[in-house]
């Protein structure tokens, strides 16, 4: 039987492999699709592929699906004392709406989905295309969208540890 991860997982590797990105069968059994505990992928939530997570870097592609939103989110300064993740997203396909802190952007060409609008605290949009990237550093909040297409991103960073994330909306589970 076919679950709605394997599903999706599936369509993820497809999108992958149509942009010429090639995954080895363990990677793609190993696909991430995250939810973010609120049971509405459609709106909200990322598709990942970890390629390697030391302690010292961390590799992934994200898959958003068209519209699809990443909530918003930072990376603190871990409890040991270490640095917050910082991040650099590349974006390789499609069109990744990111929002940082800083300088509100009057007439953003996005929203987070309505009935979520409340947790979404920081306006300054950029808009990457293919080839072009961003650096997020750590303890910054942010928070990314799909435009109408599938956007996929690199992100190169710092270790990726998920349990020191801070979102802003208290409904999200990681």
């Amino acid at each position: 039987m076919t679950t709605p991860n394997n599903e999706y997982k599936a369509k993820v590797a497809e999108i992958l492999v149509e942009h010429h990105i090639v995954l080895t069968e363990k990677e793609k059994n190993q696909i991430e699709i995250a939810d973010f505990g609120l049971n509405k992928l459609e709106s909200t939530g990322l598709q990942i592929v970890t390629y390697v997570n030391t302690d010292r870097y961390c590799a992934k592609e994200l898959v958003l699906f068209p519209n699809q939103t990443c909530p918003e989110h930072k990376h603190p300064d871990r409890s040991n004392g270490d640095k917050g993740k910082e991040e650099t997203f590349r974006c390789r396909a499609g069109k990744i709406h990111l929002f940082v802190e800083g300088e509100t952007t009057e007439q953003p060409t996005v929203k987070p989905p309505p009935e979520d609008q409340k947790y979404y605290t920081v306006w300054k949009e950029m808009i990457l295309h293919p080839g072009e990237q961003y650096i997020i550093p750590p303890n910054t909040k942010h928070w990314f969208q799909a435009g109408d297409e599938t956007t996929i991103i690199s992100e190169f960073s710092s270790n990726s540890d998920d349990k020191s994330d801070v979102f802003t909306d208290p409904n999200v589970k990681r």
